[in-house]
């Protein structure tokens, strides 16, 4: 069923702010957690109703000069006045509408309180989560159904990731270099596999782990090797790269691949050839290559362990890829595609009590979605495809009680942002002298403009 949209006004809407705009996300419903979720741009609004409706719907109105949304949600267990939303000196205050179940935040049953970014909505049987300030995104009300990804891996709902993406469906199509960050179990791999897809070369798509090559045998296995180069090579090999004729090959891990064999795949990239162990002329290849790490590549090339000549050729363009903890935009998404993946089927059969759904929502995810999957596969079984209760979530989620005295360290994220933000300020402050921002960081030229190649800051634009 097409989702309702009614909306009304009767004088223009305010443009966006710099500052973004809050959203609301429907993260998982307990009873049908295949439905992929949606996302509700709040955008110019002073009210937010939440109720039970008979499917997603979102309908704008004026009621004495004030901005109402109403946001429905198919839910027999919401209220039809279920919960408030209203924006009150620039903050977001979520109050009871007299609901039957109650409404909870952050796993906490309350009648009022303030909502805060990546807050988490519990109503009736739905879980939501709020964003203070994202992009504006349009439409208003975006159903994950509809979404329609250029290949399988690259669907989000979050309008930050989704403007990469785009951009990288772009770069796909292209012969530009690619080079994929983020922490381990983000799927990286997934995206690579998502980049051969989109740009449509012929030939296979192959991915090897460079740091689960013995460092004996890297060069052999990526490039090959002749018959009788070394004791053991008893006919010709051709190797990973030349197997890869085509197609696209991704270097996983690529912060780990032994400094001699990182000359020889500069080679590859920069004369489009390979010269397998044992030969004496090289081969012409045609093939994409993608890297990806978890790595922070630029601090291994000022440690001298990553060539830095590599790296500039490796990161023609860079994505990086949010933790789970920094995605649950995408939770829903998420949890649909791998309760398919994992049930097939009787996929459909399975639901969640609202507090296992409550336990994957706040859990933290170290492990990202790796650690994701390996949940679900576990609770699938002891559920017998049917009610996953909490006691069929692993040990880690099943107490979320911090420890004391512990706090979280900043994740690489907030270390982005923060070296973001100092950039800015000193090019502002030099005019865009990248040499007096180097020297004010106590750093090298050459780092400081990898940093603002990684972060995509141009200096020139700070020069007045």
């Amino acid at each position: 069923m097409e989702p309702a949209r009614t909306i009304s006004r009767t004088d223009e809407r305010t443009p966006p702010t710099a500052a973004g705009q809050p959203h609301l996300f429907l993260t998982l419903r307990c009873d049908r957690p295949v439905e992929p979720g949606a996302r509700f741009c709040l955008d110019d609004a002073d009210v937010v109703t939440i109720g039970r409706a008979d499917s997603l719907s979102i309908e704008r109105r004026e009621e004495d000069r004030v901005t109402v949304l109403r946001i429905g949600i198919p839910d027999p267990r919401m209220s039809s006045a279920h919960a408030r939303l209203q924006s009150v000196l620039g903050s977001w205050v979520v109050e009871d509408a007299g609901s039957k179940n109650g409404t909870w935040l952050n796993g906490k049953q309350v009648k009022s309180a303030t909502l805060a970014d990546g807050a988490v909505l519990e109503l009736g049987h739905s879980f939501l989560l709020y964003r203070q300030a994202l992009p504006a995104s349009n439409p208003e009300l975006l159903d994950a159904r509809e979404l329609r990804p250029a290949a399988p891996g690259l669907a989000t709902l979050s309008p930050v990731l989704g403007a990469q993406l785009e951009r990288l469906v772009l770069m796909a199509r292209s012969g530009v270099p690619i080079l994929i960050r983020g922490e381990t179990g983000t799927g990286k791999e997934v995206i690579a596999s998502a980049i051969h897809h989109v740009s449509g070369r012929p030939g296979p798509f192959l991915a090897v782990n460079c740091g689960a090559l013995p460092a004996t045998l890297v060069e052999s296995e990526l490039f090959g090797y002749r018959k009788g180069a070394f004791s053991g090579a008893t006919e010709d090999r051709p190797g990973l790269v030349r197997s890869s004729e085509k197609g696209t090959l991704l270097l996983d891990e690529i912060g780990d691949l032994p400094f001699p064999a990182q000359a020889a795949l500069l080679r590859v990239l920069q004369e489009g050839e390979v010269l397998a162990v044992g030969a004496t002329h090289p081969v012409k290849v045609d093939l994409r290559v993608i890297a990806s790490t978890h790595r922070d590549l630029d601090a291994l090339v000022d440690e001298e362990r990553f060539r830095s000549d590599l790296l500039a050729r490796l990161s023609g363009f860079t994505l990086s890829l949010p933790p789970l903890r920094e995605r649950r935009e995408d939770f829903g998404l998420l949890i649909a595609a791998l309760l398919r993946k994992l049930a097939g089927e009787a996929a459909d059969g399975v639901t969640f009590s609202p507090e296992a759904a409550r336990a994957l929502l706040l859990h933290t995810w170290p492990l990202n979605v790796r650690e994701l999957e390996k949940c679900l596969s576990g609770a699938i079984v002891l559920s017998r495809e049917g009610r996953i209760e909490l006691e069929h979530l692993p040990s880690s989620l099943q107490s979320r009680e911090p420890q004391a005295g512990t706090t979280p360290p900043p994740s690489k994220q907030d270390k982005e942002r923060s070296r973001h933000e100092n950039l800015v300020a000193l090019l502002r402050q030099h005019g865009g002298n990248v040499t007096a921002v180097a020297r004010a960081m106590g750093k090298g030229r050459t780092q400081v403009q990898r940093w603002l190649r990684r972060l995509g800051i141009d200096p020139l634009s700070f020069r007045s």
